[in-house]
């Protein structure tokens, strides 16, 4: 059972009590109502409903958890993982249309996300105007800058020049539109200004908030693709913030065996109910018909093959890629989590997978993920695991990534050889190349949200697979929606579409 997070789940509670209230009964004036933002439990009221967002639910709101948004878009645009449409009729033609780059500016998911990222603007933006007005706590003020910057940051990713606004008080078609390069500064510039101000707690109360360490490691993120967003590599200021992150005191969870773990090993605790603090720094709760959910071990595997180890239905849809499984070695703790043959249920998942979308493939083709076991209250509409946004596992790949680009493959030795030794392999036999940390990230941070992004940072993206030709430059950034454009007659779609 969650006993964590208290006062943002307390905050949830008060903000949906706030939201029945009758307006008509005046119960704040314009003084009481900024007096009480003002308060460490206002401030908390105003910041839960920017952290609402985060969580992954129904209808493509929230970063991971469940379906037909930011997630799947990053994550099946990417060689990591795909939903076929089956043969027998099921599952939409979305996800394949994104592994093959056949997304358009009115494809479903491209604008869920869109939609959400901009409410998630909108929600921080309302946050940092109450907090201010109200002369709110400073850390507290920094924690609603610093979310702002973190929807900032998903969309310039994504979408690259972006409409930009801080301020509610604009109507959606006036909203001008940013270059990637303005926002990327923005951002830097904020985060810069509000990380120092933020908590120094670990867990508790900040579990799944960003504390100064999940600040650092957003800044850190920033500069690693800042020579995709602005030309201009920052590796040196990447190098310098991960040294940040590591005096928040964070260390590699255990990867030894324990049979009370999922899947028999202590490094799948990373991926269940209560994450470990001492390698997660930023983390989705997720309580299943409470807030957000993790749907998916529970999408992946097939109903028959989910009842016997679970005691429900899945839905049979995520598959993984036979080139990227087959990227793991037997000896890789990492390979637990991958199902092919014969399986309990009597169903056999197969290697290979003929067809995505036309026909479709076979009900039980595919490999299968169990990464995040299903933990706690769970159902067949998902399960509670957490989701990891940030773990330290990434920031040591960061620092062996940056050092490599700087020229001192030496000092990024020990970084990767200490994520591979945690799995099980032995240590490299020489110093690290750019494609020895490509891959150890593609090992280790597989279902995770950051394929996407490494494969355009290592310009491996557009390269043809079993499923695709190459794609053309332009297929790095997704369009702005055909309704945004709409909405917005100033907004300029981006060159292809």
């Amino acid at each position: 059972m969650k006993i964590k997070n208290i006062v943002l789940i307390g905050s949830l509670s008060l903000l949906s009590f706030a939201s029945c209230t009758n307006l008509d009964e005046n119960v704040y004036d314009k003084y009481q109502s900024e007096d009480f933002y003002g308060t460490p439990e206002g401030a908390d009221v105003a910041l839960a409903g920017v952290y609402a967002q985060i969580g992954g639910n129904w209808g493509g709101v929230g970063y991971a958890g469940a379906d037909n948004g930011w997630y799947d878009l990053n994550a099946m645009s990417s060689d990591e993982q795909v939903i076929p449409h089956r043969n027998t009729g099921d599952w939409q033609l979305d996800f394949a249309q994104l592994y093959k780059h056949e997304w358009l500016p009115t494809s479903f998911i491209v604008g869920n996300t869109w939609n959400w990222l901009y409410k998630s603007i909108f929600n921080a933006n309302l946050a940092v105007d109450q907090l201010e007005k109200a002369k709110a706590d400073p850390s507290k003020i920094a924690e609603a800058k610093v979310l702002r910057a973190f929807f900032y940051y998903l969309l310039i990713d994504d979408y690259g020049s972006v409409p930009f606004y801080t301020q509610n008080n604009i109507t959606v078609d006036k909203i001008p539109q940013a270059s990637r390069t303005e926002v990327y500064n923005f951002i830097v510039g904020e985060l810069n200004d509000n990380v120092e101000l933020l908590s120094g707690t670990k867990g508790g109360n900040y579990y799944g908030r960003f504390n100064k360490w999940a600040g650092y490691m957003l800044l850190a993120k920033v500069y690693l693709n800042a020579g995709v967003y602005t030309g201009t590599p920052k590796w040196a200021e990447c190098l310098a913030t991960c040294e940040k992150i590591t005096q928040g005191g964070f260390s590699l969870h255990s990867g030894s065996d324990n049979a009370s773990s999922p899947l028999g090993n202590k490094y799948y605790e990373l991926f269940g109910d209560v994450l470990p603090d001492d390698e997660t720094i930023f983390a989705i709760y997720a309580t299943v018909d409470v807030v957000s959910r993790n749907i998916f071990t529970v999408r992946s595997l097939g109903g028959a093959n989910a009842f016997a180890l679970f005691g429900y239905n899945g839905w049979n849809g995520t598959i993984v890629p036979s080139d990227y499984f087959l990227k793991y070695a037997d000896a890789d703790v990492r390979k637990k989590q991958f199902l092919v043959g014969e399986q309990a249920g009597g169903i056999n998942y197969t290697l290979e997978v003929s067809s995505l979308d036309n026909p479709g493939a076979p009900p039980q083709a595919g490999v299968r993920d169990t990464k995040f076991f299903p933990a706690g209250l769970n159902n067949g509409g998902g399960a509670s695991n957490d989701f990891p946004i940030y773990r330290y596992a990434d920031v040591l790949l960061m620092t062996a990534e940056c050092n490599v680009r700087l020229g001192n493959a030496g000092a990024a030795k020990p970084f990767v050889d200490a994520v591979r030794q945690r799995a099980g392999l032995t240590a490299l036999t020489a110093d690290p190349t750019l494609v020895d940390v490509y891959n150890e990230r593609a090992l280790e941070l597989n279902w995770e949200g950051h394929r996407r992004q490494d494969m355009i940072r290592f310009d491996t993206f557009l390269l043809p697979n079993q499923f695709k030709a190459a794609s053309q430059s332009y297929r790095k950034l997704f369009p702005i929606p055909t309704s945004a454009l709409d909405a917005n007659p100033g907004l300029k779609q981006n060159p292809g579409y």
